[in-house]
């Protein structure tokens, strides 16, 4: 469990295709990793391996790579880096899994001083809510609006020197998380729903 509070943006220094997957590299500013322990990789919960001073590997596998951007990832990119809550942590962001829904794209771009309005296509909507919570690359935000096929974000100038989300251009993928909450709200409604009409045709 996360809360989407990024820690820093680390770098992928190698990336090696496996037979299905693929095993990346990362350099990161954390000193004290151990075998096996969660950390969110642009929003992706992944296991660490072979840690050595500044550096751990990842295994990505097939369903990772379909479902978020690490398939795309090459060596020189920048990474959102999160370690997992520990008991008695706050919770500055919201529950965020490291369960990537899928993949949204960079519509529109709009630069207010030292702030930025950023739109996306969303293929999926219904987990959106008006000032509800969303976690993009792994970055806890509050959602500003939702239309028929996206939604819209504000970034504050503190979050766009701490993330990677300063180099989004249009047209960029970026991984999306819905809010916990929200589906479990959403996918209960629907179930409730489903069963009075089916009690109603009974």
């Amino acid at each position: 469990m996360f809360t989407g509070l990024v820690d820093h943006t680390g770098t992928i220094e190698e990336v090696v295709n496996t037979a299905k997957g693929k095993r990346l590299a990362i350099r990161s500013k954390f000193s004290d990793i151990v075998v096996g322990e969660s950390i969110a990789v642009d929003g992706v919960c992944l296991t660490a391996l072979n840690p050595s001073e500044g550096l751990f590997l990842v295994e990505v596998s097939p369903e990772t790579l379909s479902v978020t951007t690490l398939g795309q990832r090459s060596v020189g990119t920048l990474v959102n880096l999160e370690r997992s809550l520990r008991v008695g942590d706050r919770l500055g962001g919201h529950f965020v899994t490291g369960h990537v829904d899928l993949m949204a794209t960079v519509a529109k771009i709009d630069h207010q001083d030292e702030f930025w309005s950023v739109g996306f296509h969303c293929p999926a909507t219904e987990y959106l809510v008006q000032k509800g919570s969303i976690a993009i690359n792994g970055v806890s935000l509050t959602i500003n609006s939702v239309t028929d096929d996206g939604f819209s974000i504000m970034l504050i100038p503190h979050t766009l020197a701490l993330t990677n989300l300063a180099k989004m251009a249009v047209g960029d993928s970026v991984n999306l998380e819905y809010d916990m909450l929200a589906k479990l709200v959403v996918n209960s409604t629907q179930k409730i729903y489903s069963v009075a009409a089916a009690l109603d045709r009974s």
